[in-house]
Parts: C-alpha cells; sequence; structure tokens
C-alpha cells in the first residue's frame, strides 16, 4: 500500500495580519502534482486541515476545489480526511455523504457505537483506521487498541494497517510551538505511545509541525509535519511524506516530500540578536526582489524607539518583503531589574510564563500544585472556546 502522508495545512491562516492564499495555493498545487506523479492508494490528512473552526467561504471554496483536482489527479485513490483540534469536527461531517462519490472519507467526530465508521478497507491493499481529534477528556479508555483489534479480526490477508491521529505523543520534537509545558502542546495533553495500542504498521500523526518519527522502537509512528512554516520559530524544511508497506508486520519505507513557500519566513539576523541600529541596517539591505516575511530579532536593554515600527516599515517601501514584527530580547541580567513587558513582547510570552510573572512581584511561589490548577484552567477554556464555536 502506498500512502501520501499530510497534516496541519492550517488554511486561512493570517500572518500578522497578512493573507497567506498565495502561499497555500502554492503549497496546494505541489501536493496535486506529487499526487499525479507517484498515484498513491491513499491520501491521509490528519487534521488542522483549517487555522480556525468558522473558516471564511473562499478558504472552504479552495479546499473542496483542492480535494476535486486531487481525486481527478488519481481517481482510484482514496482521500481520507479526519478534523484536527483546529477544526470543526461537527462540519467536517456534513458534506461527508456526497465526498463519497469523490472516494472521500471525511472523519470529523469520534462515533463510540460505530467503530466501522472509523476503519476504511482498501480493497486488496490494506485497512485505514481513522481517529478525529478526541479531547483528552472524552477519550474512551482503550479506543486505539480496541479498533486495532477489530481490524486485526477482518485483515485475514496480512494486508498493512495504518492508524490515524491528531495528538501530541510523549516524546516529540515540538519545535516552533506555542503553548508548550512539560504536560501539553499547543493545548493538547501528552499521550504515552504505549496509549496508542499495538498492531499497526504505521501510525500518521498530526499537529506537530516538525517532521519527526516518535520512538517507538519500530521506526513506524510518524508527524508528516506542516507543509509550510506557521510561525518563525518553525525554521526548518517542510513536507509531506510517502509511505510504502508491502504487508502486515513489514517496516514501512518512508520518503520525504519537500514543499517549497515562494514567500518564506525569515527572521534577521538569521541567529541570535542585533542591536536595533544593525537590525535596521539588516532591512535596509535586504534584496529588494525576494518575497519574504521579515521578523526582526532585536536586543535592548530598555525600549525601543516609540516609532520602531514604522520606521522598520518605512526600510522596506517598494520592496516585496512584508515585515511582520520585531522579537525584542533583554540580557537575563536586566530582567531582575524591570519586569514590565512591550506589548509584543507581552503577546510572544506564554500564558503561564506570565502568571510566573505576576506570582513573582507578588512574591508568591509558583509550586507544582499551581502549575497544574492553572494548566486546569486553560484546558476548560480551551473546550469552552471550541464549543461556543
Amino acid at each position: 500500500m502506498k500512502i501520501l502522508h499530510t497534516s496541519d495545512w492550517h488554511l486561512g491562516h493570517l500572518l500578522y495580519n497578512y493573507d497567506r492564499t498565495e502561499e497555500h495555493q502554492s503549497m496546494l498545487q505541489q501536493i496535486i502534482n506529487i499526487v499525479r506523479q507517484h498515484q498513491p492508494d491513499v491520501f491521509l490528512l490528519c487534521g488542522d486541515v483549517y487555522h480556525t473552526p468558522q473558516p471564511s467561504a473562499s478558504v472552504q471554496t479552495l479546499f473542496a476545489n483542492t480535494l476535486v483536482d486531487i481525486h481527478e489527479a488519481c481517481p482510484a485513490m482514496s482521500i481520507i480526511i479526519t478534523a484536527g483540534n483546529h477544526d470543526s469536527g461537527s462540519k467536517h461531517e456534513i458534506f461527508r455523504t456526497p465526498w463519497k462519490a469523490l472516494n472521500v472519507h471525511a472523519i470529523g467526530q469520534l462515533y463510540r457505537d460505530n467503530t466501522d465508521h472509523h476503519i476504511i478497507h482498501i480493497p486488496g491493499k490494506g485497512y485505514i483506521v481513522a481517529i478525529p481529534y478526541i479531547h483528552e477528556r472524552n477519550m474512551p479508555e482503550g479506543l486505539f487498541q480496541q479498533m486495532l483489534d477489530k481490524v486485526a479480526a477482518q485483515n485475514t490477508n496480512s494486508l498493512p494497517v495504518v492508524m490515524t491521529a491528531h495528538t501530541t505523543v510523549s516524546g516529540c520534537d515540538y519545535t516552533g510551538h506555542n503553548h508548550v509545558n512539560e504536560y501539553s502542546i499547543g493545548d493538547i495533553d501528552s499521550f504515552d505511545i504505549n496509549q496508542m495500542g499495538t498492531g499497526y504498521d504505521y501510525l500518521a500523526l498530526g499537529h506537530i509541525h516538525h517532521e519527526q518519527f516518535v520512538h517507538s522502537g519500530n521506526h513506524n509512528v510518524r508527524y508528516s509535519g506542516s507543509p509550510i512554516a506557521i510561525s518563525f520559530d518553525e525554521s526548518y524544511p517542510h513536507s509531506i511524506s510517502l509511505v510504502e508497506i508491502s504487508a502486515h508486520g513489514q517496516p514501512p519505507i518512508v520518503s520525504k516530500l519537500e514543499i517549497d513557500n515562494p514567500r518564506p519566513l525569515v527572521t534577521l539576523p538569521i541567529s541570535g540578536f542585533a542591536t536595533w541600529d544593525e537590525a535596521k541596517d539588516l532591512l535596509r539591505n535586504y534584496p529588494s526582489d525576494i518575497p519574504a516575511y521579515i521578523r526582526l530579532n532585536v536586543l535592548i536593554e530598555d525600549f525601543l524607539p516609540v516609532e520602531a515600527n514604522a520606521e522598520a516599515a518605512a526600510l522596506i517601501d517598494g520592496k516585496q518583503c512584508r515585515f511582520c514584527y520585531i522579537n525584542t530580547h533583554r540580557p537575563a541580567e536586566l530582567h531582575s531589574h524591570n519586569s514590565g513587558l512591550t506589548v509584543q513582547e507581552f503577546q510572544s510570552e506564554k500564558p503561564i510564563d506570565i502568571a510566573r510573572r505576576y506570582a513573582d512581584d507578588l512574591g508568591i511561589t509558583f509550586d507544582p500544585e499551581m502549575v497544574a490548577l492553572f494548566n486546569e484552567v486553560m484546558d476548560k477554556l480551551s473546550i469552552d472556546s471550541r464549543e461556543e464555536q
């Protein structure tokens, strides 16, 4: 069975209020071309199709047109889409029936009493166990193993078995993600790999944007990563994964297929921090004909000039690059003398770090119990926000 594994498209994402449709169109066209070239048996899109549960009509149209083009590039291929934590699971289900005409399986929600809904048999090729994002509190105990046991009973010809999930697996490399602590990444609590059950040949994961294998002892648990960067800290190549499995019990062969971004995210300087004057020189000398988003890393001892953003914007006037923001950094020894935050620093801080700062100002020790309570409150707010949407 030959599989294209991708996730975390985040269609509709705005980068500092800049529309990214041009980049998404390029990304999607490259993926369509890859499908046409490799003619896979299965196309897996493992969650976070959209950046928000309420995507605009134009973004939904872009996605629908792309699915049609992907199908036409390889009509015999099964397309399987699962919802992620950024998606509305119920909206994924709305057009589930008409999508089947194009061999598209849209899995938005967990059907506790109908596990067959999540088991997709690809005749003569294999089985896909398609699990959408499920909040940890709603996860039935033993769900993954229950599904895999059901497949094992059906799989009399030793066909490959692939399972999907949109979650955080302990031990993964979360470089580039915000809202990270020792318990969760991107507001999703970590699962131990042993909780994912046994019996799959390949576990296709979504949620983490850095493509990687996660240690399982079998080299068969993988995040495909996002096809293009979502934040400036995702300063690594982005790709989708081509997976080939000859039979059940055989190791998968995985190839990375890189995706080019016509407007990359660039940090100046490339490493470390520059003074404000040095940063302005770097921006002034940036080539005028190279499209990019620009972040400036600036070392400061006090505060930036009030007109700093306007100065930066003026320096790229007429260039194809887009200035996004100034990422400021103070030497460690100054933090204890100045607890104030600029607006940009406040926006880049994690909520728990802001809470720690506030506790320090009050002379309160932010102990593990307080950390757990804070995470519980943030978790509840995240759930309420998704339910309102």
